[in-house]
């Protein structure tokens, strides 16, 4: 029985101990918490218009809203795929979705390619959901954040929504109180804030499964 005991005792150390270092130094000041749930049953995601069915539903994802102004986006795709994405892609179901226009299919291939250019980044995890601004405008409406779209479908931040269709965030941000999303255009805040908090929700993901794990090894 102590035998046992000292087994288990053992594996949970081995299991957990790690992820719980890696949470209190990756984490800054969300040491060993949970990204907080901002908003609740986001929507899933439309069918997209070249047949996309892309969701968000058991993924970890990087939401953007890029409509039909994406000849302005270069800035901002390149800053998410330097800092965040190339970072972090290899992680099991970890991905980026972009809203846009029914009419971008030429402008997204020409992003595509500026996305590979030089070091060949592996973008498959980089998702482009084709669709009307309707759509667009009707699925923002489900992240209740206090930001808009603008005429076109565009906004330049970009949310993290978890495997559940939650919005995660910050309540306690020292700078805008609640921080529901992250500005693409700032470098500074993705990396002080964004790289944290995309480090804190896949740990917490990662302990939750090697505890699952453990518990049926028992």
């Amino acid at each position: 029985m102590t035998k046992d005991l000292n087994k288990k005792l053992v594996l949970g150390i081995l299991f957990i101990f790690p992820l719980l270092v890696y949470l209190f130094f990756a984490s800054g000041k969300n040491n060993f918490a949970k990204l907080p749930i901002l908003t609740e049953r986001v929507n899933e995601l439309p069918k997209g218009y070249l047949g996309e069915k892309i969701k968000l539903k058991n993924k970890i994802t990087i939401l953007g809203y890029w409509g039909g102004d994406l000849k302005n986006k270069k800035a901002e795709a390149l800053n998410l795929n330097e800092k965040i994405y190339k970072r972090f892609y290899q992680f099991d179901d970890f991905q980026f979705v972009f809203f846009v226009d029914t009419f971008q299919i030429k402008q997204v291939q020409e992003l595509k390619n500026e996305l590979v250019k030089g070091v060949g980044t592996d973008i498959s995890r980089w998702n482009f959901l084709h669709t009307t601004l309707e759509n667009m405008k009707t699925h923002f409406s489900s992240l209740k954040t206090p930001f808009l779209l603008d005429e076109s479908g565009n906004t330049p931040y970009v949310f993290i929504i978890d495997k559940d269709l939650s919005l995660r965030g910050r309540n306690d941000d020292e700078d805008s109180g609640t921080l529901y999303a992250f500005d693409a255009r700032s470098v500074a805040q993705i990396n002080k804030k964004m790289i944290d908090d995309v480090k804190v929700i896949l740990a917490e993901y990662r302990l939750a499964l090697k505890i699952y794990n453990s518990e049926r090894e028992k």
